[in-house]
């Protein structure tokens, strides 16, 4: 005699085989987005990060303030109703330049984490797969990248792209200092994939590949890369955040963004003689800087618990 308390534990997987609706396997991306969806860290940050692209987007929809108005009568002008985080040294709402400040400090953090990856990805996958005297000559290439200090390169390669006295544009001034926190950025991401290289391609369907006589690029890009660019690109949404911060950085020490650019980072610059006089004009724009950051780091680590099954 069958148990009948087992039998109805039976009946559920008798009836999917019987009907043929048996659940299928995830793969590793839906079972990552099905443990991201249960992770209020994840939706906190996700929520603050579409509350920042959409102020980059569409600022006209946060304030109707130019953050190019200015009147010296309100200059150093505390928070109140008018002017919800009072005005700057130039009587310019503090609110309004902070709202459109986003675009320029998002494009930054975007194309400098996109540089990065690219930089990063291709010397990476390149190493991995080589191996031997390219895998060394590239490392030590990295290595001294790595072991330069970010301010101080930033320094020389932004005194080196530009004349003593020069006033370069808006579009040349960003697109300098991207190109600054990419190069000397890319070095980890280059490690990461690095070492997602050299696991895949001692696994089956590569050495298939290699028998099938594939050649190398149809290897790196049809069989590697799809398989090694999970561990980078989580490591890119906690860059992001980081590279924002260094912007800031940047424009704080006078080597980055500069006016006209409207830009967390000029802000925080223009405050910074000003702090003990009227501390709303640097507290403000340093808010949006750390909340921005805190949100893209716990979406990297709520994307990185996700894809590690070893973490749950």
């Amino acid at each position: 005699m069958s148990d009948p308390a087992v039998v109805a534990a039976d009946e559920p997987e008798l009836e999917q085989i019987v009907t043929g609706k048996q659940d299928k396997p995830r793969s590793l991306g839906s079972d990552a987005w099905h443990e991201l969806r249960r992770k209020p860290t994840f939706l906190i940050s996700l929520i603050l990060i579409l509350i920042v692209v959409a102020m980059a987007l569409f600022p006209g929809l946060f304030t109707h303030v130019s953050p190019t108005a200015a009147d010296l009568n309100h200059a150093r002008g505390g928070p109140s109703a008018q002017a919800w985080f009072g005005y700057d040294v130039q009587g310019s709402d503090v609110y309004a330049r902070a709202i459109y400040g986003t675009r320029a400090s998002l494009l930054v953090g975007v194309f400098a984490t996109l540089g990065t990856v690219l930089i990063g990805g291709i010397v990476g996958i390149v190493a991995g797969f080589y191996g031997r005297w390219t895998d060394s000559l590239l490392a030590r290439f990295a290595d001294i990248f790595a072991g330069m200090p970010f301010v101080l390169g930033a320094i020389v390669i932004m005194l080196t792209l530009n004349a003593p006295g020069s006033n370069p544009g808006e579009t040349r001034i960003l697109s300098q200092v991207v190109f600054s926190i990419a190069v000397l950025s890319w070095p980890v991401a280059m490690r990461i994939m690095r070492a997602a290289t050299l696991v895949a391609k001692q696994q089956d369907y590569v050495k298939a590949a290699r028998g099938l006589g594939a050649g190398p690029l149809r290897i790196i890009f049809r069989h590697l890369l799809p398989n090694t660019v999970a561990p980078v690109m989580v490591y890119a949404t906690i860059a992001l955040g980081a590279n924002i911060g260094a912007e800031a950085t940047l424009a704080y020490l006078g080597i980055g963004l500069r006016p006209p650019v409207v830009s967390w980072g000029v802000m925080i610059s223009d405050a910074r003689d000003y702090v003990a006089a009227a501390p709303h004009i640097l507290l403000f724009p340093a808010a949006f800087v750390s909340v921005t950051v805190l949100a893209f780091v716990m979406l990297g680590d709520a994307v990185r618990d996700a894809f590690d099954p070893k973490s749950r």
